[in-house]
């Protein structure tokens, strides 16, 4: 895992300051190496640099930028291309030489020998960049689900590319102009997170999953290409309704092994987070299985939990025989790693599982570089309890929705809606209400429903909470249930869950938790033949007889007794409540009440009210996420507005 940065500077030439502060910003994500490449022309100056955790190949020959031997191709990598040993076989019979062991060598030539192309042969997890000098062109590529992040800026003056947004700040041209999308904050108020290709500041995009860009130095223009689309899976014919299903969860385990295999491959040592789940412990059973040493867990509790998986986890490890760490997250360990959020979350981001997902990168870098997590499981075998609850509840909300489907009615709804929320914004109620007021508008479907209970503002809350900014709704993936055609509703959801919450919550939390330590982290769930795999099954192979991961759990039982894993799904969620309560009152207290809240982009009255309803009307199944979405935005602002 590495860090990568890029500027294309049509105005000057690039100061070496400049080189070093972006580079330094960078040095979590790659504090073994580094390097960078300068390319001055008559008209732009062009800077490739590199941050490297190595993994592969160790030595010096896997330093980067890596250019090939006429020097007119030059690469930057950040990830892994798991299947490298393959294509570089390929690659010699046509006659190409390396002088090294790594893939990113093998990228580069499968750059010149196939053009951009090349991506789709690929398996792994990346985000790289590419110059061409003959044709004077920069190509960016995203992997597939989107593991690794890539932002991208452009105006007349600098196009600037990189892991993370922190050493744009560095680049005048960025620094000096920069400033927030309303749009994209509203987009984090409701979903807490940015969707892609969003981001916070304007004129920033994110490269989405599964494309690459291809930019024209002189011309200046930007052509973006989309080479994988999960939406293209599931829209294609149910494949395997025939099949036997002891051949479908045979061909299911040889995908998961060969997957599991290719992330081992590594010249570091190797862990895995373990949490008890299904997921993860699939992962280490079939791993473990197939190792002969003793893998390394790492598992993270809570004391005020009810709900802890710990004691699970460590069962489980007994049992596989795998050497186990576990560590109960306290209150100082969230005190020591919230100040420190809004630096490598760099930009405003409010799952609160960040806090335990960074300690336990934290415990298991100590001993171990890479680590091996189980995330994607729900969004791909039909995991979560929503999708059940959306697939038996949606034709009854149709038939709510025939009903209010009315303007004058829906405008009295909204009303009533908007006073009810200035007075029990944080009430089950008012909860409850919101939802009927969205089901009241418009037409109801599956991955509409989906987007409701997936806000945690209200669009008609945003409008009160933005100080009415004129804040309209960007598109987003919620919006594209019509791109998926005469598919079940279950295979829907799943589907827009994949490309939203899955790429933009989970794997950015995980990227930025890992890489604050400088720990490469791997997700075996998501080689993308799994889920092609899974796309055109039909849904009684993903959730059978109310319960969740039909396949999952029996592949999962002929290597785990049922006993050991068979119970209610959990979450891992902080003691939050708790938390906020007592030992962690002080921050709300600095950032929500007795600050000024600089940025002005909010109602601070309105924030104030929310604020005080939490704190007043506190009861053990209140709605936290809300007020740590504020108290996340109002530090970040300060870091980074």
């Amino acid at each position: 895992m590495c860090g990568i940065f890029g500027l294309v500077n049509y105005k000057r030439k690039i100061e070496e300051s400049e080189i070093l502060s972006s580079s330094n910003l960078l040095e979590h994500r790659g504090p073994d190496d580094s390097g960078y490449e300068i390319i001055e022309q008559e008209n732009s100056n062009i800077l490739l640099l590199h941050r490297r955790l190595s993994i592969l190949d160790l030595s010096p020959l896997g330093h980067q930028p890596m250019k090939n031997e006429d020097g007119n191709y030059l690469i930057i990598l950040n990830g892994e291309i798991y299947n490298f040993k393959e294509i570089r076989k390929e690659l010699e019979n046509f006659g190409y030489k390396f002088k090294s062991n790594s893939d990113t060598e093998v990228a580069l030539y499968s750059f010149i020998k196939w053009g951009p192309e090349c991506v789709k042969k690929f398996i792994g997890m990346f985000a790289f960049a590419i110059l061409d000098k003959i044709n004077q062109k920069i190509f960016l590529f995203r992997d597939r689900p989107g593991v690794k992040p890539l932002y991208y800026y452009f105006d007349n003056d600098v196009f600037i590319f990189g892991s993370e947004l922190k050493p744009f700040y560095v680049i005048p041209e960025f620094a000096q102009k920069k400033q927030i999308d309303v749009d994209a904050l509203a987009l984090f108020f409701i979903y807490n997170y940015i969707p892609a290709p969003y981001a916070i500041w304007q004129n920033v995009k994110k490269l989405l999953p599964g494309h690459w860009l291809e930019y024209d130095i002189r011309k200046k223009q930007s052509n973006i290409i989309k080479y994988w689309d999960v939406y293209d899976f599931y829209n294609q014919p149910i494949s395997y309704d025939k099949l036997d299903e002891n051949a479908i969860l045979e061909e299911l385990e040889k995908l998961l092994v060969s997957s599991f295999k290719y992330r081992l491959v590594s010249d570091v040592p190797v862990g895995i987070f373990l949490s008890g789940g299904l997921d993860s412990s699939l992962v280490t059973a079939l791993l473990q299985k197939n190792s002969t040493e003793k893998l390394k867990t790492y598992t993270i509790g809570f004391y005020e939990n009810e709900e802890n998986e710990a004691p699970y986890a460590k069962k489980i490890a007994e049992y596989l025989g795998t050497d186990h760490h576990e560590h109960y997250c306290s209150i100082n360990d969230a005190l020591n790693i919230i100040p420190n959020l809004p630096y490598y979350y760099d930009e405003p981001f409010a799952d609160p599982s960040m806090i335990p997902t960074t300690l336990v990168s934290k415990i298991a870098r100590q001993y171990v570089t890479v680590v091996l997590s189980a995330d994607g499981g729900d969004e791909i075998f039909g995991g979560y309890s929503k999708y059940i609850s959306i697939t038996s509840k949606i034709s009854n909300l149709k038939k709510l929705n025939n009903i209010f489907n009315n303007n004058i009615l829906y405008s009295l709804i909204e009303n009533l809606s908007l006073q009810f929320n200035r007075k029990f914004t944080e009430t089950s109620f008012a909860m409850k209400f919101r939802k009927l007021v969205e089901v009241s508008n418009g037409k109801l479907t599956s991955a509409r429903y989906l987007d409701i209970i997936s806000q945690n503002f209200s669009e008609i809350e945003i409008k009160s909470l933005m100080n009415n900014l004129g804040f309209r709704k960007p598109y987003t993936y919620f919006n594209s249930e019509n791109e998926l055609k005469n598919i079940s509703d279950l295979n829907k959801i799943m589907a827009v869950d994949y490309k939203t919450y899955m790429v933009d919550d989970i794997l950015v939390k995980v990227d930025r938790a890992t890489m604050s330590v400088s720990l490469e982290g791997r997700e075996p769930l998501l080689d993308h033949r799994i889920i092609e795999f899974m796309a055109k099954l039909p849904d009684t192979y993903k959730i059978r007889d109310g319960k969740t991961k039909y396949l999952m759990r029996k592949i999962l039982e002929k290597h785990i007794p049922k006993e050991l894993w068979e119970r209610p799904k959990q979450g891992f969620a902080i003691p939050g409540n708790h938390w906020f309560h007592n030992e962690l009152k002080y921050l709300f207290d600095e950032y929500l009440i007795n600050s000024n809240r600089s940025s002005g982009l909010l109602n601070k009255k309105y924030v104030n009210n929310i604020v005080s309803n939490y704190f007043n009307k506190y009861n053990k199944n209140s709605n936290y996420l809300r007020i740590w979405s504020l108290l996340m935005w109002e530090m970040w602002f300060k870091k980074w507005g």
